[in-house]
């Protein structure tokens, strides 16, 4: 079984290590003057170094050569997230007092010591406080905040760094020259950016991608990491600037269809807003801009992530969000009236329409958009999407090009509302049917918005003057 790149091109002393030059020439010094400390405190991010640099500290205190398959009894490494109970802290403060075997040193590694129970820090420090002469402690933590402080303050804190990309990508160079992998320089800085500062992770995805057995492109890389392409981010900001809402919904159902998540989504559309704006070529506004990238940083903690992300691209849309009411018919000029009271026994209130008086054909389709709009905005915005067919045996169903819309409506509740609102629009229960297909276009028939009863402004008159005759002069 072959082994991994990232244990394979560990550094096997101070001078190798890459990025952390700020710790490794500290300690490299202090070894030269036999300053030795008794206790070590390494934080900061995860695959930065911390376990590395300590294995190798242990060894060069003791001037033992370094290497993966390196073991001695004075060198002891301790998991505290499997060995985080008091137990094993007293049994290791007990042995801690016996003298190395033939290193100058003891040293014990603790990684994760921040998974230790209150009870085992207590114990813990109790040997802190008065360690024998020739024991060394190298406590490891990604989360130093939840140390006690007074295991902090006895002992000396090195604060690892997330390594600059320009080390990474030369380090990933490095490595792909070795191990003869080809790939270009644009895909190693995608390797470095996606690994966020780490080595360790950096350097598992080239591994990752180069059991491809090709030469490695950008392309290779986004398809491995599921990052979506640029175009299609850039359209994304486009129609923001001037596209519709249904196009705008469509791009996003295409990019999920796809197999990307709404995650990766909003992190790279972020990336590539925050560097127009940086830059000063946005298509859309600033302050719209700004406000996009706060809400998209929520968008992988929120409960529906890929509803989430249309909501917030849906509120940045520059331009309204409209919909076409049916024209009304105009109206006539009223006859002046003989008297206020004539004009009021002549007006009619118009009536209003029926419930159930609708037909379970095309002509309900701008009705029901007009009442879930009303009733239900967000299940609106479903079901608009659909390509509407009334059946003959009293069943509608909707046909929807992406499947992101199709699983929404599939849902039970909101199935169900759409049923009650036909059948108080018709009288007559209905059977709705989803299906998808590529093919289905969302229909142009305008929202028919329920109508608000008519203000009585005359009625309001004859109130006002007690239904007197008011005669023309």
């Amino acid at each position: 079984m072959g082994q991994a790149l990232y244990r394979k091109h560990r550094p096997k002393s101070l001078g190798e290590v890459v990025g952390q030059e700020h710790i490794t020439d500290t300690l490299k010094q202090a070894l030269a003057k036999g300053r030795i400390s008794h206790a070590y405190l390494f934080t900061g991010p995860r695959g930065v170094g911390k376990t590395s640099i300590a294995r190798i500290l242990a060894h060069e205190i003791n001037n033992l050569p370094y290497t993966d398959d390196s073991a001695h009894l004075d060198i002891i490494e301790i998991d505290a997230a499997s060995n985080r109970r008091i137990d094993e802290i007293r049994e290791l403060r007990d042995k801690v007092y016996v003298a190395p075997t033939s290193a100058k040193y003891k040293v014990y590694i603790i990684d994760e010591v921040h998974m230790l129970t209150r009870e085992a820090f207590n114990a813990l420090l109790k040997t802190l406080e008065e360690p024998p002469q020739h024991a060394v402690f190298i406590l490891a933590t990604t989360d130093a905040h939840k140390l006690p402080d007074t295991i902090v303050s006895r002992t000396q804190r090195f604060n690892f760094r997330p390594v600059e990309k320009s080390k990474v990508v030369a380090h990933l160079q490095q490595i792909a020259k070795q191990e003869k992998i080809k790939v270009s320089d644009s895909a190693l800085e995608l390797l470095a950016e996606h690994g966020e500062g780490s080595f360790r992770d950096s350097i598992s995805l080239l591994d990752q991608a180069s059991s491809r057995g090709q030469a490695l492109e950008v392309d290779d890389i986004q398809q491995l990491l599921g990052i979506p392409p640029q175009p299609a981010l850039q359209a994304v900001i486009q129609l923001l600037s001037g596209g519709s809402s249904v196009d705008l919904s469509q791009q996003l159902s295409q990019l999920y269809d796809q197999g990307y998540q709404a995650a990766a989504v909003a992190k790279q559309l972020g990336q590539l807003l925050r560097e127009q704006v940086i830059g000063g070529q946005s298509a859309i506004a600033p302050d719209v801009a700004l406000a996009l990238l706060a809400r998209l940083i929520a968008v992988p903690a929120a409960h529906d992530p890929e509803r989430f992300l249309e909501i917030c691209l849906l509120q940045s849309l520059q331009t309204p969000i409209t919909t076409q009411e049916a024209p009304q018919a105009p109206q006539a000029a009223p006859a002046k009236p003989a008297s206020v009271k004539a004009a009021v026994a002549d007006v009619e209130t118009p009536a209003k329409p029926k419930p159930g008086s609708a037909a379970l054909d095309a002509s309900l389709w701008p009705q029901l958009l007009g009442a879930l709009k009303k009733k239900h905005n967000t299940l609106y915005g479903v079901v608009r999407m659909a390509e509407p067919s009334f059946d003959e045996d009293g069943s509608l169903t909707l046909s929807f090009a992406f499947a992101f819309h199709k699983k929404r409506l599939d849902e039970v509740a909101n199935r169900q509302t759409v049923a009650a609102i036909v059948e108080e629009l018709t009288g007559q229960p209905v059977t709705i049917v989803c299906v998808l297909d590529k093919t289905a276009k969302p229909s142009k028939t305008p929202v028919l918005l329920p109508e608000e009863p008519p203000t009585q402004d005359l009625s309001a008159i004859s109130n006002i003057f007690g239904a007197a005759e008011l005669l023309e002069s």
